[in-house]
Order: structure tokens, then sequence, then C-alpha cells
């Protein structure tokens, strides 16, 4: 723990995480993890006495601005799209209401086309 908090690892590549700190102790990662929880969390004590931030928390942190950045251009997109929706929706609400008023004019310009003709007698039928 030493050796990675003065930057003079030997067996490993020196960042300030659990892995590096696990690879320079020759220990399975999960024997820092899952057995021996006080030497992470002293590991991590020193690392913020030091004043540096351990790599994994810079990793999430440029991973949360990232995440905000992707966000607000979803925010953007979402908001470009509802705008579309609207004129849309107003476009074919138009495009009914034209469609309604030609069918009734097509309807209204064909009847006065037509013209009844009178009723005409039937021939007399024989009588037999």
């Amino acid at each position: 723990m030493e050796r990675i908090v003065h930057g003079t690892a030997q067996h490993s590549n020196g960042a300030l995480t659990i892995v590096a700190l696990a690879q320079e102790a020759g220990v399975p990662r999960n024997a820092l993890t899952q057995r021996h929880l006080d030497l992470k969390n002293e590991f991590y004590e020193h690392v913020r006495a030091r004043g540096a931030t351990p790599d994994a928390e810079k990793r999430l942190r440029a991973q949360l601005v990232k995440a905000k950045e992707l966000r607000a251009v979803d925010l953007k997109q979402i908001e470009q799209l509802r705008a579309d929706v609207e004129a849309l929706v107003r476009a074919l609400h138009l495009s009914q209401t034209e469609n309604r008023q030609l069918r009734k004019q097509l309807a209204e310009a064909i009847a006065p086309r037509l013209r009844l003709l009178p009723n005409q007698p039937s021939p007399p039928q024989p009588v037999t």
C-alpha cells in the first residue's frame, strides 16, 4: 500500500485502485474487496489524505459528465420531436379538413348535373 501511495509501485501500474493494490500485494482482487474490507478502506483513506482522487472515482466522474452531456442532447432531441409531432398533427388535421371540403364540393357538383326525366307511361299491354 505504501509503495502505491508514494508512487514507487513495483508489481503494478501504480494506479490508485484496488486492482493495482492487489497486484502490488500479490493477492487476488476479491481478497481485498470481500475479505479484507478494512485494508481496502484504509487504502482509500490514504489516497484521500494524500489529496489525490482514486482513479476509479475519476473514471466514474468522467462517465457522469459524459452521461449528463448525452442526456442534454437527448432532451433537446425529445423536445424537437415533440414539436415535430405537434406540427404533423396540425398538418394532418388541415389535410383532413381540406379532404372533407373537397368531397363535399364534389358531391354538390355532381347533383346539379343529374336531371330526372319525367316518368314515361308504360306502353299498353296487349290483351290476350
